[in-house]
């Protein structure tokens, strides 16, 4: 159920709001000033705020510039009610964050519709984040696969560098033919061999793309065996 908090300090005002709203489904919840609307707020965060620009003590501007600044109530959406929208007032709101406005006196279907106009970009806003928010795994996956195929590489490569190291040495010291041949052949497969990695290697980029990381996952075929 969606969660929507008024901050009015005109008990009749913040009333008729909060039956209008608990009627049409929604979970509503009351403050009689700023100081209170802010501890509600960072209390129990609601889907939606909606409140007075002047009441005494802190008004709408202060409301809206703390709870911008604390991680818990920075994306709330924020519809403020004003007696009067001069172009100077509305500007000051839409720079502290405000999503909306509504003038004094509103009907039923003006409050409906803005609050559900900033609830559906609100919901539209959490699906891009999901959609980023899955790129960004698929990202971090491939990262992670590339890694482990490098190391897997790396330790594959190893085996034939320390063979050619060991046979180069064999060869400087072997006077007799048939065992220089023989090493010779051994120098050659292991060099066709380290040269047959590298080629994987250089193939890695085109291999890893997110499409296969997937693939691979699903299989858990990532990590080499």
């Amino acid at each position: 159920m969606t969660k929507i908090l008024v901050i009015e300090d005109e008990g009749a005002v913040r009333n008729n709001i909060l039956m209008l709203l608990k009627a049409e489904g929604f979970q509503v919840s009351g403050a009689e000033n700023g100081e209170v609307g802010i501890e509600m707020a960072k209390e129990h965060p609601p889907d939606l705020i909606i409140c007075d620009i002047l009441m005494p003590g802190v008004d709408g501007y202060g409301v809206l510039t703390q709870l911008r600044q604390s991680r818990t109530t920075a994306f709330i959406p924020f519809i403020f009610l004003t007696a009067k929208a001069e172009r100077s007032e509305v500007r000051q709101g839409i720079e502290l964050g405000a999503d909306d406005y509504l003038t004094k006196p509103f009907d039923a279907d003006e409050l409906l519709g803005a609050i559900a106009a900033r609830l559906k970009k609100q919901e539209q806003l959490y699906q891009r984040f999901d959609l980023l928010s899955d790129e960004l795994d698929r990202f971090e996956q491939l990262v992670t696969a590339k890694d482990e195929m490098l190391t897997h590489f790396n330790e594959q490569m190893r085996s034939p560098l320390s063979n050619l190291r060991l046979v180069v040495e064999m060869l400087s010291n072997e006077s007799e033919p048939e065992k220089r041949d023989r090493y010779l052949e051994i120098l050659r497969s292991e060099f066709e061999r380290e040269i047959a990695l590298l080629n994987q290697v250089s193939e890695l980029q085109k291999l890893l793309t997110p499409e296969n990381v997937n693939l691979l996952s699903k299989f858990n075929m990532l990590k080499p065996q």
